[in-house]
């Protein structure tokens, strides 16, 4: 074949054009078949011819180039496609599909190469595998949900299930349906995230136990693990948003205070350990009557007095007592049914089983603390 032909032309709007044409023999526009018939052959040489360059080229710029010289507007094959026209209508389909078979094993080729030149320019990572692993822990289970787990397991094996309610509450259920006085501090603003005139963030999850009573008949027996939210300043034993377990037994089979003091003191044993001891106190709440207080053994001085327990060998962990009928009646339960009531903080039974005596703490995400719970 003749040397390539380089010139310039004008086109429209006087645009100067560049051109690389193979030199035709004749003084005429670049034509590569009839007259100056380019046959079959010629054609699987220039074939061949490219896939050489191409298989030759060394980077992404020289395939680059290989492409706009083949398949390019002004490359080899379009020109060729153009030539097309002068040759005669019997030989057409071969030339055809000779043209069409140079456009697949040209692109093929190009892809190959591409893909191959992206390859071997990637970084090489280097890896023993015959070198030990060093494997990361895989972390623990953060003490708050340790105990949330724990007691719920706990009073599994008793019979209750777990009930789940919203952290939004109506006012109905946090405070009316259990009894709460209307002028009763806790309804205050200064104490209550209220986000209307009768919704707010539960200050208890005392509520689900009302949900509960209000979709079904006795017998209930649930606990209620979840997030309580209270305007209290953050200092090492309280927050504004902290866990709360409760549970309730209802029955219309009659349910006494020593089945609530045998329960409470089922679970303590089986959270504290078999040597703790239970105390019962007097209180006042407004949704249970006979109302009491639960401690248990102080877990560092074990009962002696310490600092922890301010000397007095017991530190409070809940509160309970027999349902007050009036929450029966509120729910359209009969006034005389039997039931009681019991709730604790998780982190305060966090706080004592692990020895941590302030609850920033827990939430703090500091891992020199946290790893000691691994």
């Amino acid at each position: 074949m003749a040397p390539e032909r380089h010139f310039f032309s004008f086109g429209n709007g006087g645009a100067l054009r560049y051109h690389s044409l193979p030199r035709a023999r004749k003084r005429r526009a670049p034509v590569f078949f009839h007259d100056d018939t380019m046959t079959l052959s010629e054609i699987a040489a220039k074939q061949a011819e490219a896939l050489s360059e191409i298989s030759a080229a060394a980077d992404s710029v020289a395939i680059e180039a290989a492409r706009v010289k083949y398949l390019g507007r002004n490359g080899l094959l379009p020109a060729l496609m153009k030539g097309l026209r002068d040759v005669p209508p019997a030989e057409k389909p071969a030339f055809g599909q000779a043209l069409n078979a140079l456009r697949g094993a040209l692109s093929a080729a190009l892809e190959e190469r591409r893909a191959a030149a992206e390859t071997s320019a990637a970084p090489k990572v280097s890896f023993d595998f015959s070198m030990p692993g060093s494997w990361r822990g895989t972390g623990a289970i953060h003490p708050v949900s340790e105990v949330i787990e724990e007691t719920t397991r706990i009073f599994a094996r008793l019979g209750f299930t777990v009930a789940d309610g919203p952290d939004i509450e109506t006012e109905f259920n946090n405070f009316d349906a259990l009894n709460t006085a209307k002028h009763h501090p806790s309804r205050d603003a200064r104490d209550t995230f209220w986000l209307g005139p009768e919704l707010l963030l539960r200050t208890q999850t005392s509520p689900v136990q009302i949900r509960a009573m209000l979709a079904k008949k006795p017998p209930v027996r649930i606990i209620n693990p979840g997030r309580c939210y209270r305007r209290d300043t953050t200092d090492a034993t309280h927050a504004a948003n902290f866990h709360q377990i409760e549970g309730l037994y209802v029955d219309v089979k009659p349910v006494s205070l020593a089945d609530l003091k045998s329960t409470l003191a089922h679970f303590a044993r089986e959270m504290m350990g078999q040597s703790v001891q239970v105390r019962f106190r007097p209180h006042f709440f407004p949704f249970t009557e006979p109302s009491v207080e639960v401690d248990f053994t102080c877990h560092v001085c074990k009962g002696r007095g310490c600092a922890v327990c301010k000397q007095s060998g017991w530190i409070e962990v809940m509160g309970a007592g027999i349902v007050d009928t009036r929450v029966f009646e509120k729910v359209g339960y009969d006034p005389e049914c039997y039931g009681y009531a019991f709730g604790m903080g998780v982190e305060r039974i966090a706080m004592i089983k692990h020895g941590v005596t302030d609850l920033r703490m827990l939430y703090g995400g500091d891992l020199r603390y946290l790893r000691q719970f691994l």
